[in-house]
């Protein structure tokens, strides 16, 4: 991917000299790789493989999901996964306000701070504006202060707490949300 969304193109960088990354739609394929990075990142949601196989089913639960992967030399660096309420069966929302909900973020520790992250949530938001949301929430450990700064920095603000929400260390979970009437590929 080369800038805006995810799709047809993409977004691309490099981790250091020669080592390009890039970020495109995860596959079925991609499962093993991405559960693996997931057990890897004890800050990230732990969800069992079944969970991400289901992501690819059109819809489940009244919710479509996206996953989006980061590569690296044909290694799985990064991940994030995405969801919107479904469109149910007209199409319809009644009005209600669409939502999109950033699930999930995980990358690969020697590879942080490169633009993969900010790439993955990118394309997350794109997605879901592109299915018709108004905003994307999230729910974060209040401890992880730099995964808070990057959301910050993507234009996420803090909107409620969670009390003892996360177990192993317990802590609290942030909410978080951004609008995306003036959103545009990673900016605030």
């Amino acid at each position: 991917m080369t800038g805006g969304g995810v799709t047809g193109g993409g977004w691309a960088g490099k981790v250091s000299a020669g080592e390009r990354w890039e970020v495109r739609d995860g596959s079925v394929g991609d499962v093993d790789a991405v559960v693996e990075l997931e057990r890897e990142t004890p800050e990230a949601p732990h969800w069992r493989r079944e969970v991400y196989a289901g992501i690819f089913a059109e819809e489940v639960g009244g919710v479509r999901r996206r996953l989006l992967v980061a590569e690296r030399g044909g290694e799985v660096v990064g991940f994030a996964v995405g969801a919107m309420p479904g469109l149910g069966a007209e199409g319809a929302w009644g009005g209600a306000e669409r939502v999109g909900e950033l699930e999930s973020v995980a990358v690969a520790a020697g590879v942080r701070r490169s633009g993969i992250g900010r790439a993955l949530c990118g394309g997350v938001l794109g997605w879901c504006r592109g299915l018709g949301a108004g905003s994307v929430e999230l729910e974060v450990r209040s401890g992880s202060t730099i995964a808070v700064a990057a959301y910050a920095a993507l234009g996420f603000a803090v909107t409620g707490r969670r009390k003892v929400y996360y177990s192993g260390p317990t802590e609290d979970a942030l909410l978080m949300r951004v609008e995306l009437g003036g959103w545009e590929d990673g900016g605030g």
